[in-house]
């Protein structure tokens, strides 16, 4: 199981990061043991000072698909759900300066947060809004329509380079408005008005 992350997909958030709109779509990986579920606790690192959270959508893929066209990528996937893209941003910013892979800012254990139960994509709306609440108040709002690259791209791009198989998760990418994580905080979830986690960090 792969779980691909995207980056720079929201116009918002590019602008946020100083960084330039992608012809392509960027991604990355994360290993299986980044995943956080059950609505367990996050647990801060003792290797970063500076933990950002990133709320996106995911998409799970359904069946097994290499180089698949993008008019039949809606085929790959039926089930969405919510996740949270966890960065060591102290030691992204280390390894950008030096011309280093971050892999260590975004791979670390429990980084990717994830909703226990997806919801099928036909009971979703074409444009699904999402949001994360940290201690109650909302500090992430965002919407698929909002997207650079649509789930179908980024579908059919990703294929290109390796073989998509059931389960892979996809992070679509997240809006404006990532901040800091700290100990005590607590963050939930939603996709349009459902709950998708409730967490804490501890």
């Amino acid at each position: 199981m792969k779980i691909i992350c995207i980056g720079r997909n929201y116009a918002d958030h590019i602008k946020e990061m100083n960084s330039n709109v992608p012809e392509i779509p960027v991604f990355f990986l994360k290993p299986d043991t980044a995943l956080l579920r059950k609505n367990k606790p996050f647990y801060y690192p003792e290797f970063s000072k500076e933990i950002h959270y990133e709320t996106e959508v995911v998409i799970k893929i359904n069946r097994l698909g290499k180089h698949i066209e993008e008019k039949f990528a809606h085929r790959y996937y039926s089930e969405i759900g919510l996740g949270i893209d966890f960065t060591a941003r102290d030691l992204q910013r280390e390894c950008k300066k030096k011309g280093l892979p971050w892999e260590i800012a975004k791979g670390f254990d429990h980084s990717a947060p994830l909703t226990e139960t997806f919801v099928n994509k036909e009971d979703l709306p074409d444009n699904i809004s999402f949001k994360l609440d940290l201690n109650g108040e909302t500090v992430q709002e965002g919407n698929t329509k909002d997207m650079i690259f649509s789930f179908d791209k980024l579908i059919s791009y990703l294929s290109i380079f390796f073989p998509l198989k059931i389960g892979d998760l996809i992070f679509t990418g997240t809006p404006s408005g990532v901040g800091e994580v700290k100990i005590g905080d607590k963050l939930k979830g939603y996709l349009e008005d459902r709950l998708m986690f409730d967490f804490r960090i501890k």
